[in-house]
């Protein structure tokens, strides 16, 4: 999500600007050291968010469309960043402050295609909210106190991502045939009626498929022998 809102900070109003996106922690000795505008995104607070928790498991198919495993949803974190803007004037501050407001609000919900490796895998848009209330997290004067600064004009950027649960658990092997009756005499002497199956409109479906895949392969292998 660093590389996420490094992107985004540095499109927008911001594109061509060469603006620097620094996550480090904001102390009284990193502003020392700096010697060029910066825009700081540190992350202060991760918790989850426990409203958008789910039970419960979904189905993961291969290319037959048959169920092999079983994945539980994935759990959600807000990720909070505090973001400040650091040059020589306060004026130069509150336009770089405008214009990341500027950059990211138009970025409410983030695609999966925006999204990295394993968190666009997962299929799911990702909430940001920027300079929302801070029901839950800590507040701005205990942060910047703990810092050891002075208190700066800043964006609370909030950023609630999904965390993929592991690991996915396997599925038995799908159901091929359906139930078979057999009806005996007392005391297991000769069948008092022949064997009665029950296949369901999707057992037949399935096996249907099988067939079909299998006649496939075979049909590939003769003209394979053929040529």
């Amino acid at each position: 999500m660093d590389e996420v809102l490094r992107g985004l900070l540095r499109g927008g109003a911001l594109a061509g600007s060469g603006i620097d996106v620094s996550f480090d922690v904001p102390t009284r000795d990193w502003a020392a050291r700096r010697n060029a505008p910066v825009i700081n995104a540190y992350l202060y607070d991760i918790r989850e968010d426990s409203s958008r928790r789910q039970r419960g498991h979904s189905p993961v198919r291969d290319e037959r469309d048959v169920v092999v495993r079983r994945r539980r949803p994935p759990r959600w974190f807000r990720l909070s960043y505090l973001v400040t803007a650091w040059t020589k004037t306060p004026q130069d501050e509150h336009r770089l402050l405008s214009a990341a407001l500027a950059t990211l609000l138009p970025h409410e919900l983030l695609s999966p295609r925006e999204l990295p490796g394993a968190l666009g895998r997962l299929g799911l848009t990702v909430p940001v909210t920027v300079g929302g209330t801070q029901s839950e997290s800590r507040s701005l004067a205990d942060i910047w106190s703990a810092l050891g600064g002075e208190l700066k004009p800043s964006l609370d950027v909030v950023v609630t991502a999904p965390v993929p649960s592991v690991p996915d658990y396997d599925a038995g092997p799908p159901v091929t045939e359906g139930a078979a009756i057999r009806i005996r005499g007392v005391d297991g002497g000769p069948p008092r009626s022949a064997e009665r199956a029950h296949r369901p409109h999707q057992v037949a479906a399935a096996r249907a498929a099988q067939e079909r895949a299998v006649e496939g392969e075979r049909a590939a292998a003769r003209r394979t022998e053929g040529s």
